[in-house]
């Protein structure tokens, strides 16, 4: 995340904005403390930019390909009367599937 100085941000207020523009978030400080920072709005529907932001970040990787949907679609494994779906899922796991 960059910084500025309130004395940076008001000689280059449009660079600033137009970096905020590209989806980087600025924080202003005054005399060496934080006292705002400037971010790109994101709407509710804005999903495209947030995963962007997060993978600028490095928190999340965009895949490049389609889900497997057809490993989705497949019926989970079965579950025993009185036993627990953790208790499948553990079995499973052990098994190598």
């Amino acid at each position: 995340m960059k910084t500025a100085t309130i004395t940076q941000a008001k000689n280059g207020l449009s660079a600033l904005i137009d970096r905020v523009r590209a989806g980087e978030s600025i924080v202003l400080l005054d005399r060496g403390t934080p006292v705002a920072r400037l971010e790109p709005i994101v709407g509710r529907g804005d999903t495209e930019g947030r995963l962007r932001r997060l993978e600028r970040a490095g928190l999340v990787r965009v895949g490049v390909t389609t889900p497997p949907i057809d490993a989705l679609l497949e019926p989970g494994p079965p579950v025993a009367p009185g036993s627990s779906a953790v208790d499948a899922l553990i079995d499973e796991r052990r098994s190598g599937r």
